[in-house]
């Protein structure tokens, strides 16, 4: 079991799914958990989780598609913790599925908002703060789905996570001489909202729970953690 204790984690899309999983499992491990997600009443719900399992969160109700607020996000850590020793990029949107040019413009920049400029912009503003961890950890989530080669009809979704795979991996090239191991997890398929959405005839039942999932996730956090600029299978 990894020890998180004394860690401060931050984790995006935390209200549910396999945001709110992971953040139950690094509270879990000892971490204070930071919640970021738009639905404030969600949030509450996995705090009350968290608070059972006798851990400590704070929650931090916010849109990520509000690109001018998200670098006020850095300076805010800063001065309650000081550091950051985990950032989980995990909140996404799915946007429509079906021919990439039947895709609106509005829908492909927010989704692209939401999925990579986010995730951008959270780099910028938590730099500072993953550096001054002894261990600095990000954690990008990625699909299953063959972006590579391209997926007909997963439109802005497909077109966002290559995007997302890119930047990682520039960012921990980047970082190869620091503290900060910069990873990214294709979960696979989980039972989650977005999956349903994406595949309404499969039986959900017959996938894992997020919960189900958390190993990798752990596993990653640790401080002799080996792995850095990876694509890693859950």
């Amino acid at each position: 079991m990894v020890d998180l204790s004394g860690k401060i984690a931050l984790i995006t899309g935390a209200s549910q799914g396999i945001g709110a999983a992971v953040a139950k499992a690094y509270a879990s491990a000892g971490a204070h958990v930071i919640l970021l997600a738009r639905n404030k009443r969600k949030l509450e719900r996995i705090d009350d989780a968290i608070k059972a399992l006798g851990g400590q969160a704070t929650l931090i109700p916010f849109d990520l598609s509000d690109s001018d607020n998200i670098k006020n996000l850095g300076p805010l850590l800063q001065e309650r913790f000081g550091k950051l020793d985990i950032f989980v990029g995990n909140a996404a949107m799915l946007g429509t599925l079906g021919p990439l040019t039947d895709i609106s413009a509005r829908e492909f920049n927010q989704v692209m908002a939401v999925n990579v400029t986010a995730n951008f912009l959270l780099l910028k503003t938590l730099n500072i703060l993953l550096k001054a961890s002894e261990a600095g950890r990000v954690i990008f989530l990625t699909t299953g789905v063959d972006i590579v080669k391209g997926h007909a009809y997963w439109g802005t979704y497909a077109v966002s996570k290559a995007a997302v795979e890119s930047m990682a991996q520039v960012y921990a090239g980047e970082n190869e001489q620091s503290n900060i191991r910069v990873n990214i997890i294709d979960p696979g398929a989980v039972r989650t909202d977005m999956r349903s959405k994406a595949k309404p005839g499969e039986d959900p039942m017959s996938l894992p729970a997020p919960d189900d999932i958390m190993a990798r996730f752990l596993e990653l956090t640790s401080n002799d953690c080996q792995y850095h600029g990876e694509i890693l299978k859950v």
